[in-house]
Order: structure tokens, then sequence, then C-alpha cells
């Protein structure tokens, strides 16, 4: 996920002169994730199909797959298993996963992950699409081999895993970085280290983050193209919080994928431990410090009127609110504040960081409490998560269904 770039950080990058240039060259870098929409998956179903063409065997495999994905995803979150027509479950699938596959003159064995839009099947199941989800937390993927260090100078293994890992089943909401950019230069090892919640605080702005998380994988290789044994470690916030580790061993180096997205679905393992525990709460020095009060002065000559303003107090029962908002082009920040004024009990609204392409931040002045603009916005057809004084607020996905092909 991209976001603006400040003229500060800008400025800074450009008085480092040639030796900071150098660093960003290159074509070595830049991996988006696969899948940031947010679908629900079933994976590891297998079926067993005969045909009679192969396309016909691979055809029906594919639908098999679906439904018996279908039956693990409705058990999953509580709707019975009940089983809905192929015309139905063509709706709803948004993708199949090939993760192998054996082709046959007349015969289909393959074992298959399947995609399922998280509105459309949330709704007929009942349940929330984006139930108990984490505030949004900035992933540096850190990676030590050879005893060296990186997190987005160049294209990693590790950070391959990451892109490649689907959160739709996650109640953490990832957000990472694609590595091209100015991402080598602002996400390091030597930042990882560094307490400073300023300039923390002035990076995760950039990414519409709340908090940061540091996955980190150390990895030993025995000998060339022999095994490789990965000690991985999840870590949260400015002061490197350690909240788990454990180790994995693959018998080659051919393996390596497959041991880091092990990897990965571990560590989320843990990162979703943690935030049941209360142990992700983001650190509160990481939130925009609030500003400060105006006091007016009065002025020699002002008049009654000017002492009379000078004497009435605020009006009791404001609250702030900080809105998370998508901003694909400059329209979109008009539209979204002339809406939020005109809600109830919105006294003002006034985006405070821009960030065009990608999620900006929305300062709210509300009269009374903060549910009351949650159920208004919600009725005006928004997506709101998160509580209290902070709220991501989006529209829902209108992508076209994709048939069994996805």
């Amino acid at each position: 996920m991209r976001r603006a770039l400040p003229v500060s950080l800008a400025a800074v990058a450009l008085v480092a002169g040639s030796a900071t240039l150098a660093q960003i060259e290159g074509s070595g870098r830049g991996v988006a994730p696969v899948d940031s929409g947010g679908a629900f998956e079933v994976s590891g179903v297998t079926v067993d199909v005969a045909g009679r063409t192969a396309d016909a065997a691979r055809y029906g495999g594919w639908r098999l797959a679906q439904r018996k994905a279908w039956m693990q995803l409705s058990h999953r979150l509580g709707g019975g298993g009940a089983l809905v027509s192929d015309g139905t479950l063509d709706q709803l699938v948004s993708g199949i996963v090939v993760e192998n596959e054996q082709i046959g003159p007349t015969r289909y064995v393959a074992r298959l992950g399947v995609l399922f839009d998280r509105n459309r099947a949330g709704a007929l199941l009942g349940v929330a699409a984006d139930t108990g989800r984490s505030p949004p937390m900035l992933v540096m993927p850190v990676q030590w081999s050879a005893g060296v260090g990186q997190v987005l100078e160049r294209r990693s293994d590790w950070q391959l895993a990451w892109a490649r890992f689907r959160t739709g089943n996650t109640s953490v909401d990832y957000i990472r970085p694609t590595g091209a950019g100015m991402d080598p230069l602002l996400l390091t090892i030597g930042q990882t280290r560094r307490p400073g919640r300023g300039w923390w605080r002035t990076i995760i702005d950039q990414y519409g983050a709340a908090d940061i998380l540091v996955p980190s994988v150390r990895l030993y290789r025995q000998w060339p193209g022999g095994p490789v044994i990965g000690q991985f470690e999840a870590r949260h916030g400015p002061d490197n919080e350690l909240l788990g580790r454990f180790s994995l061993r693959v018998g080659t180096a051919q393996g390596l994928p497959q041991l880091l997205d092990a990897g990965v679905a571990r560590l989320d393992g843990l990162y979703q431990r943690a935030l049941r525990e209360g142990r992700l709460s983001p650190d509160v020095a990481l939130s925009p410090p609030p500003d400060p009060t105006a006091t007016p002065t009065p002025v020699a000559g002002g008049g009654i009127d000017g002492i009379i303003a000078d004497l009435v107090a605020p009006a009791a029962g404001t609250t702030t609110v900080t809105l998370q908002y998508d901003t694909p082009g400059a329209s979109s920040v008009a539209n979204t504040e002339a809406l939020i004024r005109t809600l109830p009990g919105v006294r003002s609204a006034a985006t405070t960081s821009l960030a065009l392409g990608g999620v900006s931040l929305m300062r709210v002045e509300l009269a009374g409490d903060p549910t009351g603009l949650v159920a208004d916005l919600q009725s005006r057809g928004y997506q709101v998560a998160g509580s209290g004084t902070t709220l991501r607020i989006s529209r829902p996905a209108t992508a076209p269904a994709a048939g069994p092909g996805g």
C-alpha cells in the first residue's frame, strides 16, 4: 500500500546526495501483495475426478472443490455446513488457487485452495465481513542470512513469503509495503532498533498505520543445496517487544519457500493470539499529538462583542474523532468531507493528513458519542472498522463476480 511522501521526507532524501540515490537504484525490489482484498480462503481441498476429456475432468474437479470448500467455510463460521447451488457458488467464488495438480487424459487429481468473496459469503452466512480486526499494522519483514540483515533494501525470500500470504482469515490488519519507491530508505534494519517515537510517528503516518510489526527470520544453511533452518521471531512496536519465537527446518534448499510460508502462518498465529490477549494495542505515543487549544487574546478596542466572545466557554460534550478514509483522487477528499459535515452532530470536518492514492486522515469535531457517528456512516453505505475515537471507513467492494477459474 503506497502513501504520498511529504516534502520534509523528500528533502531528506535529496540532501543525502549520490549515496542515497544509489541506494534506491535498480529493479531488484518492489513486490506487491498477491491478495489484499481480504477474501475468505479455504486451502488444502483435495479432489480426484474423472471425465471424458482432460478439460472436463479439471472443470469437474474445480466444481467439486467449490462445494467442499463452501461446506468447510460454513462450518468454520457457524453456518451449519449447508450446501448451496453451483450457480450461487459461482457468484461467491472469487478465485481458485492451484496448490498441486496432476492432469491425465481423463482424470484430474489436485490439491486446491478456494477464495470466497468476503462480503457476499459473509452476508449469506449471516456474519459480519469485518469483525474483531486489529488497528492497521505496518509490517517490516526482517531477514538475516549469512550474517547480513535486510528489510526492503533488496527483494528477499522473506518479503516474497509475506507478499504471498493471504490475509482473509486473519484478524490482524496487515499493511505490507511493496519495497518500491522510498520504502527502502524509510524501513531499514536500523529503524527497527530506534525507539524514538517522533520519527516512528512520521513513518507510520505515510502508510496509514497505527503501529509496527517486525516479523524476523534467521536462515542457517547446513551446506549448499542442503537443509535450511529458520529461526522465527514475532516482534512488535518501536521497542521491538518479543511476542514469541520458534524454529522450522526443511531438508533441501528447494523447500525454502514452503519453510517461509509455514513461518508466516505461524507468526500470524502468534500475532492473533497477542491481539486476543490485549498485547497488540498501539502505543499511545505513536498517536498524533493533540492540537493545543487556542486561547483568545483580547484586543484593545475590540468592543463588547469581543469581550463576550472571550467569556463564552467551549461547548460541552465535544469529541474529536480521527477518520481514516480512501482518497483515490482529489475529488474524493472534497466529496467525503462534504458528506461527513452533513451528518447529525458533526461540528467540523477537515483532512489533516492527505495521501492521494492511499489512506488519508480526517479530524472530525463531534457533539456527542462516536457510536452515533458510526450508525450514521453505516446507514449511508460505509463499512466502519475500529473503535473509540479512531475509525476506518471504506466503501464495499463492487468487483464483478468471477467463475470457477477466478
